[in-house]
């Protein structure tokens, strides 16, 4: 039995997940077309096999238009479904459960990729395109493009657009679909009243504001079997006066719950540009904590977790019922398996490598079918 919280199953919906290590969205810039290749195979397959229990996939646009970069991954049309059912079944085979983040950049889209230099707005003659949308026509920052004020019709694509691409996932044969809420993107940006200027019946009023991140959890919903879990990560506080806040998000966790929501991702941050954060190890972990005593809802805690210590006491003191771990995990893709030594937990490796594992460590088996028969618990 496992001694360590860190180590210890978790039950979401149907899904059990060996430990509670999941992989954070990170964005690779490395596609063409929305599509996958061999760049995110092994960098997401690296991170199943150094022991995660979930890997969630970068911010994947549900239109082409909705991405943050031309070469960010998409899951707009059926074409894009093999490639990522590709790695699917590698993750599987290593034990891991996939996740895929959905995602609309909103009027932070278009944009260079961060290695390129000058971060700005990409025209439709350097490969950028022209409608960036968002709920006001108010800009990012001078070097982003001016977006576009979506009108109800254009709010009713984008919902279709989010179920669709929910659809193609689980046809991708994905465990998990996350709902990307946070970072200043299309949903965040109809929730801060920074960004959101409307004064129809999606702006205003803070039940207007969450409207439409509540009809596309619906929309998700409807097309995600009941079996599999729906995670949304939202931006607990803008940090800055006016903006989103925690008291907003405690009551938007209770209503993601009250929709079907399993569990609330949260980050911080993204609506303002040039913003001082008081960044520092687990400066986020309080908003999780008070999200999930308040909203009795199951969160993830993520920023700044680097070590197997800090990672077992977030959980051990009920600050999260998971931790996401990014930079951390691109420096050390095995720092799971790392993080059961120092915990003094046996884990699974991969058959491949056990000549290397510690006493005790046993073969890791692969995911047969992607739903468990499991109550959920958290």
């Amino acid at each position: 039995m496992s001694q360590s919280h860190l180590f210890s199953p978790l039950h979401l919906a149907g899904v059990t997940f060996p430990n509670r290590i999941f992989v954070s969205p990170m964005c690779q810039y490395s596609s063409e077309d929305g599509f996958s290749n061999d760049w995110h195979l092994v960098h997401l397959g690296s991170r199943a096999v150094g022991g995660a229990a979930l890997v969630l996939t970068e911010a994947s646009a549900v239109l082409a238009e909705g991405r943050i970069s031309p070469q960010d991954l998409g899951l707009w049309k059926d074409d894009h479904i093999t490639g990522l059912g590709r790695i699917v079944e590698f993750l599987h085979a290593q034990g891991a459960r996939a996740g895929v983040q959905l995602a609309h950049a909103g009027r932070k889209a278009s944009m260079t990729r961060p290695w390129a230099g000058e971060e700005r707005y990409l025209s439709p003659s350097e490969g950028g395109w022209r409608d960036v949308m968002a709920p006001s026509a108010v800009p990012f920052a001078e070097n982003y493009g001016r977006p576009i004020e979506l009108d109800l019709a254009g709010i009713e694509t984008i919902t279709r657009a989010f179920a669709k691409a929910t659809r193609r996932a689980v046809e991708a044969a994905f465990d998990v679909v996350e709902l990307h809420g946070a970072h200043g993107y299309l949903l965040h940006e109809f929730l801060s009243p920074l960004s959101n200027r409307r004064t129809d019946q999606y702006g205003g009023s803070f039940e207007n504001r969450i409207r439409l991140m509540v009809e596309v959890v619906d929309a998700i919903r409807a097309e995600l079997p009941v079996e599999l879990p729906l995670l949304v990560r939202i931006s607990a506080t803008d940090w800055t006066e006016g903006g989103w806040d925690i008291d907003q998000s405690v009551a938007l966790a209770k209503v993601l719950k009250e929709h079907k929501v399993d569990l609330v991702d949260v980050s911080s941050g993204g609506m303002v540009p040039r913003l001082v954060m008081p960044i520092g190890p687990g400066y986020q972990t309080a908003f999780a904590e008070r999200i999930r005593r308040e909203a009795h809802i199951a969160t993830g805690a993520v920023g700044m977790i680097t070590d197997a210590a800090q990672a077992e006491h977030i959980l051990r003191t009920g600050q999260a019922d998971l931790v996401l771990l990014a930079r951390e995990l691109l420096r050390e893709p095995y720092w799971p398996l790392q993080a059961a030594k120092e915990l003094g937990d046996a884990t699974s490796w991969p058959s491949q490598y056990l000549r290397a594992a510690p006493q005790g460590s046993r073969a890791r088996e692969p995911i047969v079918t992607s739903v468990m028969p499991e109550t959920a618990t958290f």
